[in-house]
């Protein structure tokens, strides 16, 4: 009898894996605040549907022009997550990849859209209740590249008490000067919907500005704000030949003077998907290292 139930605990973990993991694409969360379906896609981890236990959770977030299916598609997070996870390298995780279209995880200027709102007050709730979740701080944590390592930084910063870790991959970090210097056409075509458009040299540098910047929101810090930033695990990574590497040093930089306590990574490599499913695996296993106890 010994011998069988010994068996058992040893084969449940592998029919667990056995059953595998799932993957859902562009389901849909209603939004009041956008007034609009936002949609989505989800990994569940092997085991998930026999299973009642509750899972930390990780929300993906993709790049400027992407959608849900980004990371899925190009991303292959399935396939590195289920492999991470098969090997127990990774704790069992649910990841979820909302589309946040061009809107770069802010509210707008003139608040017509609100995609920051949407994300803190809705999304997450609305996770939580329809998925087995663990809710607290310590098992929620963020991740995306480019446009989406931007919206990773926005929300670890100004909601620090929400989130135990954050790893920005390639994130879009401004400086002042190359704010100043950005192209008229295309601060116009990127970014004028969301921060004003026609503005150009200092006139861009608006108190919504600094509110949606992560350099700026660093240096806007209460001591109070600083103090629960440092409780966030920050892991940075883009590549040496990144056109974004100039604001991801100074933004290694800035955090070093704050003693904001964070990994920084510059590897071979450039702005696209080779270099973002290479770092996936490491994102994985730093964001579970911070969901143990």
């Amino acid at each position: 009898m010994k011998r069988l139930t010994y068996f058992c605990l040893l084969f449940l973990p592998l029919l667990s894996y056995a059953q595998g993991s799932t993957l859902l694409e562009s389901l849909t969360c209603g939004s009041k605040i956008l007034e609009k379906e936002v949609a989505y896609s989800i990994y569940l981890p092997a085991g998930y549907e026999a299973s009642s236990r509750r899972y930390p959770v990780l929300y993906l977030l993709h790049g400027y022009t992407d959608d849900e299916t980004a990371w899925t598609q190009f991303g292959e997070v399935k396939k590195i997550a289920d492999q991470a996870m098969q090997d127990a390298r990774v704790t069992d995780m649910i990841i979820v990849m909302p589309d946040a279209g061009v809107d770069w995880y802010v509210n707008s200027y003139d608040t017509k859209t609100r995609y920051e709102d949407f994300f803190i007050e809705e999304l997450i709730p609305f996770v939580e209740s329809n998925y087995r979740i663990r809710s607290e701080k310590q098992f929620r944590a963020l991740a995306g590249l480019s446009m989406g390592g931007h919206g990773t930084l926005l929300y670890a910063i100004k909601y620090p008490e929400l989130f135990a870790a954050a790893a920005p991959l390639s994130a879009s970090v401004w400086t002042e000067q190359s704010v100043m210097e950005i192209d008229q056409k295309g601060w116009d075509e990127y970014f004028g919907f969301i921060y004003g458009p026609e503005l150009a040299g200092e006139a861009r540098l608006t108190p919504h500005l600094r509110q949606s910047n992560t350099l700026f929101l660093l240096q806007d810090l209460s001591e109070e704000g600083l103090q629960q930033l440092r409780e966030v695990k920050f892991y940075i990574d883009c590549g040496d030949d990144d056109f974004l590497i100039e604001g991801n040093m100074e933004l290694h930089a800035e955090m070093r003077k704050l003693e904001i306590p964070h990994e920084f990574r510059v590897r071979d490599g450039a702005h696209n998907w080779t270099y973002w499913r290479t770092a996936l695996p490491t994102v994985l296993s730093f964001i579970s290292e911070r969901f143990h106890r």
